[in-house]
């Protein structure tokens, strides 16, 4: 089968939202306007230096029935739950959590001032694997592969395999994503191979991508999702780029959300309140 470029077809900057104890970010999927990019459940955008608008953190909370990922580009984040799992997340590493049958918690900065950068993405989970165990993949940026490209430019590949082959350590069966942080010298062209069953988006971290075959353009601190195709394509602008690359399997299965729980029915949101109420994650 020939390539089919994916083309640009819409774009989103998000709405200011606050989340957990008063954080401020850029909610972008699960927006008004977007309120779902099946399996893409949420994003939100974390970014500031003033730390009151970050420092009181995530105290612990519930999830049922979907993924977690959280990326950082600035700052130190320590995450806790109620399984004794902790750690810190560092500039350049992710945690990719399985939230499954249930989970308690918490994300706090691990610092009292300067620079909190990053994304929470939300990944929906297949029926059949709503209620397996929770687990985590974390890795810190050492780990994370990372592709040296001709004129300066570089993809830190954290799930999925680039064209090249280089492979980025989260394994995931459920969706099979791609999320790859690509950056671009002027003029540079990123081409990827991507599968016609996934839903695909760029978010813009610095500068100008130009997307597809027609080059359209895609600022910085905008998401873009891309149509129905087997290749994305990006031509960094003037000044360079850098984005994600995020995609991964649509489902096509019932959503029913309930706050911190996302599960095929409403009867099955309400047994997750029970259940949590109860003492039972």
């Amino acid at each position: 089968m020939s390539d089919i470029v994916r083309a640009l077809t819409y774009q989103t900057r998000g709405i200011p939202a606050s989340d957990g104890a008063g954080v401020k970010l850029t909610r972008i999927i699960g927006a008004p306007d977007l309120n779902m990019l099946d399996p893409f459940l949420l994003l939100d955008v974390f970014e500031s230096d003033q730390p009151d608008d970050y420092i009181a953190g995530f105290p612990p909370h519930p999830h049922r029935g979907f993924e977690t990922v959280t990326y950082l580009l600035a700052g130190k984040m320590r995450h806790q739950d109620n399984a004794g799992h902790e750690g810190v997340i560092v500039p350049g590493g992710v945690q990719w959590m399985t939230a499954g049958r249930g989970i308690i918690h918490s994300e706090m900065p691990e610092q009292e001032n300067g620079l909190m950068k990053g994304f929470q993405l939300w990944v929906n989970l297949p029926a059949s694997e709503k209620m397996t165990d929770p687990g985590y993949q974390e890795f810190p940026p050492e780990i994370m592969a990372l592709e040296e490209r001709e004129d300066n430019g570089s993809v830190r590949v954290i799930a999925g395999t680039t064209d090249n082959g280089t492979t980025g350590p989260v394994t995931n069966r459920h969706t099979s994503p791609l999320f790859m942080d690509a950056g671009l010298a002027e003029g540079q062209i990123f081409a990827q191979q991507v599968p016609d069953t996934h839903a695909a988006f760029l978010y813009v971290i610095d500068g100008t991508a130009f997307v597809g075959e027609a080059h359209r353009p895609l600022d910085e601190g905008t998401l873009g999702i891309l149509e129905a195709g087997n290749r994305v394509q990006v031509t960094a602008g003037s000044e360079g780029c850098r984005f994600l690359l995020v995609a991964a399997k649509s489902l096509r299965e019932p959503v029913a959300r309930g706050g911190p729980f996302v599960m095929n029915t409403r009867a099955e949101v309400l047994q997750a309140f029970d259940d949590y109420q109860n003492n039972r994650f």
